[in-house]
């Protein structure tokens, strides 16, 4: 989910505990048709026939009986959808996940909250701290751009005047030059506003591909399907059904609803595209209950727990310590957290 709460990083974990190369690795977990790989579990026993995860045999297979657009089009959809699944991102997650529940020895639900948490905070939660960096360099640039921006615009008066330009050929100069301005004290202080959303580039990437990961793990033509339908606790014992529940969709929903109101509330002014964005992210947060209902209990866990650490870290990053410690331009509250109780409730409670 969102962090307002963004692709790995290049240096890639080589797992050895396997000692088989990724894309062998994901083939012996996914298709059961092949070998299981050394230290495999295998609970079930028996191996269903190889069948493709994402469904792209059985939509090819459809296509061909159907002559018309509908059969086409879900073909390609099925083509695209089956080509994601199967990327070499995703089978990378899944090593990932593999390795840390054999080399941890947890329960699959534990394997995936420690997985989780070690990919949020070696890899999103750095890109947080770099991104909160560029944010606090570019408010420092304000007030210098504000005092460029009025000797700009008297500048280009007199030279209008000198001239004769028109009001609309006024304007255009001063956007001209004004950008190129703001633009080199972007390379002055290295921190052009693009650079903030690389933790978005990062962390949305990696959320579907991990996603993915978990469903490919969780379908029945894994090898590992029934160690995953063993392997929850509570009321989701299965990690391979649904919730039903609806539990751990409905935390979802409400988690990721909190972050966005804590997001909000950092916003005084908002501007009117700011509030559509948050009203948008507000109906994706709760359009998110229903479809965490209908995947696999260990997706809607990841999706859970991902949110909750990243609002963790969000909470984190307020601290006056790590500003210090970041070195700040900007000038920040001393009590962040009580600043930030004080106008929710101020917002919700009265």
């Amino acid at each position: 989910m969102l962090s307002l709460g963004g692709s790995l990083r290049s240096g890639l974990l080589q797992f050895r505990l396997l000692q088989l190369p990724v894309r062998g690795l994901c083939s012996a977990v996914i298709h059961t048709k092949s070998p299981a790989p050394v230290g495999f579990p295998s609970v079930c026993g028996l191996r269903t026939p190889v069948r493709t995860v994402s469904g792209v045999g059985s939509g090819a297979a459809g296509a061909a009986g159907d002559t018309g657009a509908e059969g086409a089009a879900g073909a390609g959809v099925s083509d695209w959808y089956g080509g994601l699944a199967d990327s070499a991102p995703v089978h990378i997650c899944e090593h990932f996940l593999v390795s840390v529940q054999q080399v941890s020895g947890l329960p699959w639900w534990l394997s995936i909250v420690v997985a989780t948490l070690s990919v949020r905070t070696l890899i999103t939660l750095p890109l947080a701290a770099y991104q909160l960096i560029i944010v606090s360099k570019v408010e420092a640039l304000q007030v210098e751009i504000s005092e460029l921006a009025k000797r700009l615009r008297y500048e280009v008066s007199i030279r209008a005047r000198e001239r004769g330009w028109t009001d609309k050929q006024s304007r255009f100069q001063f956007q001209k030059n004004l950008r190129r301005l703001i633009s080199q004290l972007y390379i002055r202080d290295n921190c052009h506003p693009f650079k903030a959303s690389l933790l978005v580039w990062v962390q949305l990437p990696l959320w579907i591909s991990i996603s993915l990961a978990l469903r490919n793990l969780s379908l029945d033509q894994s090898v590992l399907q029934c160690d995953l339908a063993a392997g929850g606790t509570l009321w989701f014992p299965d990690l391979t059904a649904p919730d039903s529940t609806w539990i751990l969709p409905v935390f979802l929903g409400l988690i990721n609803l909190f972050i966005v109101e804590v997001f909000a509330l950092q916003r005084l002014s908002p501007t009117r595209f700011q509030k559509l964005a948050l009203n948008c992210i507000r109906g994706f947060s709760v359009l998110m209950v229903p479809i965490a209902a209908s995947v696999p209990s260990s997706l809607a866990l990841y999706w859970f727990i991902s949110s909750l650490v990243g609002f963790s870290h969000n909470l984190l990053l307020r601290s006056p310590l790590i500003h210090k410690l970041l070195q700040l331009p900007t000038h920040r509250p001393d009590s962040p957290y009580r600043d930030l109780l004080s106008a929710f409730i101020s917002k919700y409670c009265r």
